[in-house]
């Protein structure tokens, strides 16, 4: 077997192996016993019929199949290690000839960071803020949570609840929206379309409108721009939202003692929030400083991976999984191939990120203890009910410890960045 290789940009490797006419006897040697084990062929038992013979009745090329599949796949094994090349992943192998057997594998390496200087990099901390119009307009959302709806006898006005009868058409064709449609009349609202909700406005009930929306031409579903939609709306019922007053008795219907400490608990409450939030914010910008001054080259099959994850979590909000998923892209006339192009960019953020916060953690000799994945393990598994001791079989499992092992690092990663950067800022 002669080998040679040949460094390629991305982080990859050109083999090229050329096969001895001896090895590749052996192989098809060993394709001819075990098709002719599988094979009857008529007049002769099993395993038994003579190469030529056997050549005749399937066919030189199906052996030849058979020989190749196995003696690529150890030929490429014994390549790697004559050249001492670690793949990271599964090759891209290509077959240029067959007398003699010369095959291509494009093989994917171990990625290379180079490092910016995040040991220079500052950022001043945000200060954290919260006042008492922050706290009014909690409360103001908790009386609207907890309104009385009430029938009125009066045309239609934003924030109503009404009950609707609702016709329509696309693009001149009829489409069921359906009768007795519960709809919250929000002026803000993009739901079915942008401007819906404004058209409701004045109505009485008993009432019908018809009217004509369409989608703005930048819409970001780039299959609906531009399509235009008819709409035959019946005014069945009209609620308003009775508020109730922001008082003691409020305060003890939701489990305190009175107002005050309604009020308090709402204070601290966005305070932690917004802690919450400065510090993610910190975190995002540590990150993206370091991942804009660094120089990261990977294998494309990392990206691949990252898309395939993406696809999956995607697939999770739909209650049959991929099927529902790709059923989805369907309606919107998208291939799934298509979709992936649209995740590369996203897929390719997140492959840089998780590559330099992996060089952070190496370069800053970070490490996670098994305690801490046992800890993390079990604060992932609250909530669970019954279910907590299966979801900790489930993350006990190598694969799982490895992954919460990584995600942990990673973490304290961040935290090493921002605690540098936030250091006499």
């Amino acid at each position: 077997m002669k080998v040679s290789s040949e460094p390629m940009e991305n982080s990859q490797v050109a083999l090229r192996v050329e096969m001895e006419k001896l090895e590749v006897e052996k192989y098809l040697e060993k394709a001819y016993l075990s098709i002719a084990r599988r094979v009857t062929v008529p007049g002769f038992r099993k395993g038994k019929a003579p190469k030529s013979v056997m050549e005749r009745h399937v066919g030189k090329e199906t052996i030849l199949q058979e020989a190749l599949e196995q003696m690529i796949s150890k030929a490429y094994e014994e390549a790697l290690g004559s050249q001492n090349i670690e793949a990271i992943d599964r090759p891209e192998i290509e077959l240029l000839q067959t007398e003699p057997v010369v095959f291509k594998a494009i093989v994917p390496i171990k990625p290379t960071v180079k490092l910016g200087n995040y040991k220079k990099t500052k950022i001043k901390p945000k200060p954290v803020e919260v006042n008492e119009k922050d706290v009014e307009a909690t409360i103001e959302q908790l009386r609207r949570q907890h309104a009385t709806l009430v029938p009125v006898e009066r045309s239609v006005q934003f924030g109503d609840l009404v009950t609707i009868d609702v016709e329509g058409k696309r693009e001149g064709e009829p489409f069921p929206i359906g009768k007795g449609v519960v709809y919250e009349v929000n002026k803000d609202s993009r739901l079915p379309l942008p401007g819906f909700a404004e058209n409701l406005v004045g109505l009485d009930k008993d009432k019908d409108k018809s009217f004509v929306l369409c989608y703005p031409a930048d819409h970001e579903i780039a299959e609906l721009a531009g399509k235009e939609y008819e709409f035959k709306v019946l005014v069945a019922e009209i609620k308003e939202k009775q508020l109730p007053e922001a008082n003691d008795d409020f305060a003890k219907g939701l489990g305190l003692d009175d107002l005050a400490s309604l009020r308090e608990q709402i204070l601290n409450g966005l305070k932690q929030g917004a802690d919450e939030k400065a510090r993610l914010e910190l975190e995002q910008k540590a990150t993206d400083a370091l991942v804009e001054s660094s120089k990261v080259e990977y294998p494309p099959i990392l990206v691949e991976r990252a898309i395939d994850r993406l696809l999956s979590e995607e697939a999770e909000n739909f209650r049959d999984g991929f099927e529902g998923l790709e059923r989805y892209l369907a309606s919107l006339n998208k291939s799934m191939e298509t979709h992936r192009g649209e995740l590369k960019p996203i897929a390719e953020k997140r492959v840089v990120r998780t590559l330099v916060l992996e060089k952070v953690a190496e370069e800053e000799a970070i490490e996670v203890e098994e305690v801490e994945v046992d800890a993390e393990i079990d604060k992932m598994s609250q909530g669970s009910g019954e279910q907590a001791e299966n979801m900790k079989k489930v993350f006990n499992l190598p694969q799982a410890r490895d992954s919460i092992k990584r995600f942990l690092k990673s973490k304290k990663a961040v935290e090493c960045l921002v605690k540098i950067a936030t250091n006499s800022a």
